[in-house]
């Protein structure tokens, strides 16, 4: 990867990390949107740990506006292919793959929360770990038009911006090499992306 490669080496020009990374975490993140598997949270910190590092201006402010509008944009084409395949008589794949990732009790929950929140349950949906897919269907479920979704989405792909931003900041000012910053980053994104599920655990066994 980009960046893991240039903290480790420290050869490649900056100029030439930026013309490379941008793009990369760019495309990273908005496919993560569609298709959930890809740790996005992980890429921004790591990003975030190198532009830290680095001596070029407003580095870290071209992290946060790439990986915010890629979310966003993700998000976006996402919940258009739902609405589109909530229209059809067959569904489509991308709504399956929705309703796969949002179990039933995850999904009344947002259901519940959407329906007395409002559009502030997007902005928490980004922020914790699972929360995002169960209440993206259940404002398709509920048949929010587009330009609703948008206007809820956009505050919470630039706090989830700026959340794993910082994680990646803290990470990278805690060590001098960025590799170690990046180590450190992904392990702290690993460990809160865990956590709900840990302690959900904990708490059945008791």
């Amino acid at each position: 990867m980009t960046w893991l490669t240039a903290a480790s080496t420290g050869v490649t020009p900056e100029s030439t990390q930026q013309a490379i990374g941008y793009p990369t975490l760019f495309l990273l993140v908005f496919l993560g949107a569609l298709v959930p598997v890809v740790p996005t949270g992980a890429l921004v910190s790591s990003a975030a740990v190198v532009a830290f590092h680095q001596s070029l201006p407003f580095a870290l402010l071209f992290v946060f506006v790439t990986a915010s509008l890629a979310a966003f944009l993700g998000d976006i084409a996402l919940y258009w292919l739902g609405r589109r395949g909530m229209g059809s008589k067959n569904g489509s794949r991308w709504l399956e793959a929705i309703r796969s990732r949002a179990p039933e009790e995850r999904l009344a929950q947002a259901q519940g929360k959407l329906a007395e929140h409002g559009v502030s349950v997007l902005v928490l949906s980004r922020l914790v770990p699972a929360g995002r897919i169960p209440v993206m269907l259940a404002c398709l479920m509920a048949k929010w038009p587009l330009r609703r979704f948008v206007r809820g989405n956009a505050p919470a792909c630039l706090a989830w911006a700026v959340t794993y931003q910082v994680i990646g900041i803290l990470g990278g000012s805690l060590f001098e090499e960025p590799w170690e910053g990046v180590v450190a980053a992904v392990a702290l994104t690993v460990v809160i992306s865990a956590a709900p599920s840990v302690w959900k655990r904990v708490r059945a066994a008791k």
